[in-house]
């Protein structure tokens, strides 16, 4: 599901922006920018496919020792480009006569590469929004490909609808129930951001793992063979001690690695066992992103 939402989100919002500029280029019969138009769309997935590779380097280079603070300060800056993201360039890009605008003033400077720049890194954003916020996915080999794919189609299907037939889609509705979903993940981002500071704090024997205080510790998992064992309730998985020795647990449902808890944590950044400073900064990101969210949709809508 988080695959498909991201996926979803960011293709349909670039294919706005590249359907946006086409139409208004088409309609003003304006000659000689179509070219630059799809240089623009080529350029910035290329541009996005190094991104992502300068991106996965990086995050290869850096030692075993410190790979849970360098995961947790890029869930932090993830987070806040999120924010960034949903709550400024997202009233740009949902307004079309910005992005007619921007169009209009790089044609009218004679610029022949200021639409090509202006598409470009259009994708780029999208592009770079995809890498960040699905790096652990894609690092940790747990990439929903089903997710990718239908998030994907389903936006290409909506783009097609809306500028080749003509169709009336209520964007702005879609806009206000995925920018509010991730509102969700962006404050997850910084929860599971500082489950992993916190981790690497106690791997690095600065703090002592036993003395963490919890908001709360439930659902720990319990010996494969327990009577309490159900699979309505749990799930079996084999894990390996220090030693490389082999066991049988079972996952509660909504413990992080079970079947509910699993999707809550990817989703949301759920954990079963957060601390304190963990529980406080999601929650007042949870509530500043979600009076952000209905001051600009509900309460203070920008004009059209």
């Amino acid at each position: 599901m988080k695959e498909f939402i991201i996926i979803f989100r960011e293709c349909l919002e670039a294919g706005l922006i590249v359907g946006i500029i086409y139409t208004y280029i088409n309609f003003n019969n304006i000659k000689g920018q179509k070219k630059n138009i799809w240089l623009g769309v080529l350029g910035g997935i290329i541009a996005s496919v190094l991104v992502g590779c300068v991106f996965f380097f990086l995050g290869g280079k850096i030692p075993s020792a410190y790979e849970k603070l360098f995961e947790g300060i890029s869930m932090y800056i993830t987070a806040g480009f999120l924010f960034y993201v949903i709550f400024w360039l997202s009233k740009k890009v949902s307004s079309k006569k910005v992005i007619e605008s921007s169009v209009h003033q790089s044609i009218s400077k004679n610029e022949s590469w200021g639409l090509f720049l202006l598409i470009l890194f259009a994708i780029l954003r999208e592009g770079f929004e995809i890498i960040i916020l699905l790096f652990n996915d894609i690092k940790n080999g747990e990439l929903n490909f089903l997710g990718v794919s239908l998030g994907f189609l389903l936006a290409v299907f909506l783009i097609y609808l809306i500028f080749v037939t003509g169709k009336k889609i209520p964007i702005r509705t879609f806009f206000a129930s995925t920018t509010l979903l991730l509102v969700f993940i962006a404050a997850g981002l910084i929860a599971y951001g500082t489950h992993e500071v916190e981790t690497y704090l106690y791997k690095s024997n600065y703090i002592e793992k036993e003395n963490i205080p919890r908001v709360w510790d439930v659902l720990k998992p319990i010996d494969g063979n327990s009577p309490n064992c159900t699979e309505l309730l749990y799930t079996y998985a084999t894990v390996n001690d220090e030693n490389g020795n082999e066991s049988q647990v079972c996952y509660h449902l909504f413990y992080e690695k079970g079947r509910i808890g699993e999707f809550l944590k990817g989703f949301f950044g759920y954990n079963s066992n957060p601390n304190y400073v963990e529980f406080c900064l999601w929650l007042f990101f949870l509530i500043f992103g979600i009076k952000k969210w209905a001051d600009f949709y509900y309460i203070a809508p920008p004009k059209k």
